[in-house]
């Protein structure tokens, strides 16, 4: 058997098709703060910057009007699955372990519901909170002064 000659070096795009892609837009903006990108295609999909990326592609999360994917006109049936009835589990987006503590303080300023979990095993921390449409999104951060026990 050959070998395998690639190796995958980053995320290059979250994409969600979205029940109410106005209140997700918002939520990305201005809860978590992601930049938003030109290139928006009509209303129809937005971009939010994530990292530099690798290799010249941006890291981003991509947001769709729902009936994009199948290009067909959404009715309440064909909506996506959202929160514990969909595949997706949960975001997870990198930020500084110093910054965590105003990531806390910004959710409680806004009324944001949310947790913080210790990943005790890998020295990580993660505050959970959801999207309007029920996703859950972590921010994550390795905790710089932890020790394996």
């Amino acid at each position: 058997m050959k070998d395998r000659d690639f190796k995958v070096r980053a995320l290059g795009e979250i994409a969600i098709r979205c029940r109410d892609k106005k209140a997700m837009t918002k939520f990305y903006d201005e809860v978590i703060g992601l930049e938003h990108l030109a290139g928006d295609v009509d209303d129809r999909v937005t971009f939010f910057k994530i990292a530099e990326g690798f290799g010249g592609h941006t890291s981003v999360l991509a947001l769709f009007h729902p009936d994009e994917i199948t290009g067909t006109d959404t009715s309440e049936h064909q909506l996506p699955q959202t929160g514990a009835g969909s595949s997706l589990h949960h975001i997870a987006l990198s930020l500084p372990y110093e910054e965590q503590q105003a990531v806390m303080d910004w959710y409680e300023q806004i009324g944001q519901d949310y947790r913080v979990q210790l990943f005790d095993w890998i020295g990580w921390r993660g505050i959970f909170t959801r999207d309007p449409d029920g996703n859950t999104v972590e921010l994550v951060a390795y905790d710089p002064e932890w020790t394996a026990t």
